[in-house]
């Protein structure tokens, strides 16, 4: 049971375990702790805020306020434009609310690998024995078996590490909001870049930046840059607002897939034979049946959607004897051209 600092008493809210308070059903035990955590963890949000964070709403948000309040823990609402609900100062609970489910997620989404590359290693590692050394026995147990049971690899197979050059610059300049000054390689050449950084991603075992061309407002142009395209990097002294509300993964998610489906434009009908499905399969590369496929001794038609023609030959030649271009023409007159040419080398 938790012991105010400030007065020496115990609250009514020291009755609340990890999922459980007395006198509440469960369900409304554990969104009164996130409401707690949420309130500890950002120092002060909105009734609008808070029912979207718990998916629940206004009123119910207002209804559980009134129930902390009266259970002791003290809660003030401030009004006006910046105002809302936050905890009195100097307030805190050692509660975290967390069920078994939640620690063995905790564990499951540490990356040591990319906390290394982020020169977080040490920092990573003494937080989680802090971390493990503040469960209740029976949880660190659980938590010490994931850690000992489980480990996340993100970089691909046959590929080499992926750690730029200024990777540590550019997650400092994200993490404390300065603006970047760099020369980019991209494909139209090398070029100047005035960036608001906005996030990190780690994608397959490449780093990417999440930016803001310097200047704009909102979530007009931001783009993403691979950092190990970066050739030059100047820090800024000056800071920069983010757009309000921005959501990083929700950004990556809607970026990717307009990425994705920009690149795969060129429908190629092809006929598989059956290892070339299990190779298709083992590159996580889709495909789909198509309209009306032919099946014979096993091999299918199907359809590949790919960049291009130069992409889908140079992808789909090394595969020929198990996979035969139907169309278009376009692609099979270029994997016969790249044929010839490597015979020609060869001889």
């Amino acid at each position: 049971m938790r012991v105010s600092a400030k007065s020496g008493r115990q609250h009514p809210a020291d009755k609340m375990t990890a999922g459980v308070v007395i006198g509440w059903e469960p369900m409304q035990a554990s969104r009164l702790l996130s409401i707690l955590m949420q309130l500890q963890a950002r120092g002060r949000a909105s009734a609008r805020e808070l029912a979207l964070a718990l998916e629940v709403s206004e009123r119910t948000i207002l209804r559980d306020i009134d129930q902390l309040s009266a259970a002791g823990v003290p809660v003030w609402a401030e009004r006006g434009r910046y105002g809302g609900f936050r905890l009195r100062e100097g307030w805190s609970t050692r509660l975290t609310g967390l069920t078994a489910e939640e620690v063995d997620a905790l564990f499951l989404a540490g990356l040591p690998g990319p906390a290394t590359e982020l020169g977080l290693g040490a920092a990573a590692a003494s937080a989680q024995a802090k971390l493990i050394a503040g469960l209740p026995p029976e949880w660190r147990e659980q938590a010490e078996r994931v850690r000992a049971r489980l480990h996340v690899d993100p970089h691909d197979w046959y590929r080499a590490a992926d750690t730029p050059h200024f990777l540590r610059e550019v997650a400092a300049a994200v993490w404390n909001g300065r603006a970047l000054h760099l020369r980019y390689e991209s494909w139209r050449g090398v070029g100047e870049r005035h960036l608001e950084p906005l996030g990190l991603v780690l994608k397959a075992g490449a780093w990417y930046l999440v930016a803001r061309a310097a200047g704009e407002v909102g979530e007009a142009r931001i783009g993403t840059y691979r950092l190990a395209s970066i050739r030059t990097l100047h820090v800024a002294s000056r800071g920069f607002r983010r757009p309000r509300g921005f959501d990083l993964a929700v950004f990556w998610a809607a970026s990717t897939t307009r990425f994705e489906a920009g690149l795969a434009q060129l429908r190629v009908d092809v006929r598989l034979s059956p290892r070339a499905m299990a190779w298709l399969r083992n590159e996580r590369i889709r495909w789909v049946p198509a309209d009306r496929p032919v099946r014979r001794n096993g091999w299918t038609d199907a359809v590949l959607w790919m960049e291009s023609a130069e992409h889908a030959a140079r992808q789909l030649l090394g595969r020929c004897d198990e996979i035969r271009v139907l169309g278009p023409a376009t692609v099979q007159s270029r994997m016969r051209q790249l044929a010839k040419r490597a015979l020609a080398t060869g001889g």
